[in-house]
């Protein structure tokens, strides 16, 4: 089955185990994890990873009464199946939830679909989320912030991010609906020089990666912005 919504990853598509070695750098401070749980905790509830990928996040939720992934990538359902800690993975997309009406308390979306600027109006996929959410149930969205920590220096200077946007636009679409944004200032930090050499040569064109590595000898971090936006179903 395919998905009209459905574009695949140029990073997680491209070569899963480096994502893996990304997933593993972000937050370990705890930062966005936090302001995740703050946002809309999950304790004793259903809790949907919207577009989860190979599932790396998947075992994390392990307060949560059920966890159901949905994955359009038909290629990632096996490896997040395969790790999912208990969850139920379901091929589906943003636009094509494959659950019953007002049966989620809680939806995650990192990095997938919900990016709104000019070119893309996600209006149909928060149709459908708020078509599974539970009266009061959260969507919360884990997007990049254009303007604080060193990421969002690499991500606006990056032709490939161009079509997720690089600018306040998202703020302001999101603002709009009546969510709430977080500011979260956290960070990426890799085990290895070499992890960190081979992620940012995943995410950005190979002179940009570069030229970062280059002016940042010996570095294993660097500093990342993210949004949290957390809109209520009515």
């Amino acid at each position: 089955m395919s998905f009209t919504d459905f574009v695949p990853s140029g990073n997680q598509a491209v070569d899963p185990a480096v994502y893996d070695i990304e997933n593993a750098a972000i937050d370990r401070e705890g930062r966005l994890w936090s302001a995740l749980q703050e946002q809309a905790p999950w304790d004793g509830r259903t809790l949907v990873d919207l577009g989860c990928g190979s599932g790396f996040w998947l075992p994390r939720y392990q307060e949560a009464a059920r966890v159901v992934g949905v994955e359009p990538d038909a290629s990632l359902l096996g490896p997040a199946r395969a790790r999912a800690g208990g969850a139920t993975v379901l091929h589906g997309s943003a636009e094509s939830i494959p659950l019953e009406d007002a049966s989620a308390d809680v939806v995650h979306a990192r990095f997938a679909y919900f990016f709104p600027h000019p070119r893309f109006d996600p209006s149909a996929g928060l149709a459908e989320v708020a078509r599974v959410l539970r009266p009061g149930g959260a969507l919360v969205v884990v997007d990049n912030d254009t303007e604080q920590g060193e990421f969002a220096e690499l991500l606006t200077a990056s032709s490939w991010a161009a079509p997720q946007g690089q600018d306040r636009y998202a703020r302001g679409w999101w603002a709009e609906q009546g969510a709430a944004t977080t500011p979260v200032l956290s960070s990426w930090q890799f085990d290895s020089r070499a992890d960190l050499e081979a992620v940012l040569r995943l995410e950005f064109p190979a002179e940009l990666a570069q030229g970062w590595l280059d002016a940042h000898p010996g570095r294993r971090h660097l500093s990342y912005g993210y949004l949290v936006h957390t809109w209520w179903a009515p």
